[in-house]
């Protein structure tokens, strides 16, 4: 795409947006949602609580700690086990940990990954 016709749409797409923005500025709905959000924020900062608070209090059985990151980050990442790729074809064979390989790459590129793949023997 040439750089007039990305400006060109984006202009397009911005008077798009306008018009929706201002659509939405005039229903009803959005405005009570707003002095909603308004007020209870203003309420939530008149007694110094936070959403997490008023979570906590409306919904007591709500998950929002990340218990599960927790639970991994006292653990080490797992190590990666080493591959060994053996060509039928000219009979040259790589090692490699990961899918990152300049010789795998070709070979997938040429033969296809799930060719490649079965040629694959894992080392440990």
């Amino acid at each position: 795409m040439s750089l007039i016709n990305e400006y060109r749409a984006t202009e397009e797409a911005i008077k798009e947006l306008q018009d929706r923005l201002k659509s939405l500025e005039q229903d009803d709905k959005l405005k009570k949602e707003l002095e909603f959000e308004g007020k209870l924020r203003a309420l939530m900062g008149g007694y110094g609580k936070s959403l997490r608070d008023i979570i906590a209090l409306l919904d007591p059985d709500a998950k929002l700690t990340k218990s599960p990151r927790a639970a991994k980050s006292t653990g080490t990442k797992r190590a990666r086990k080493v591959k060994q790729y053996k060509n039928p074809h000219n009979g040259e064979v790589i090692e490699t940990k990961g899918g990152n390989h300049k010789t795998l790459k070709e070979w997938k590129a040429k033969w296809g990954a799930e060719t490649v793949e079965s040629w694959a023997t894992l080392l440990g």
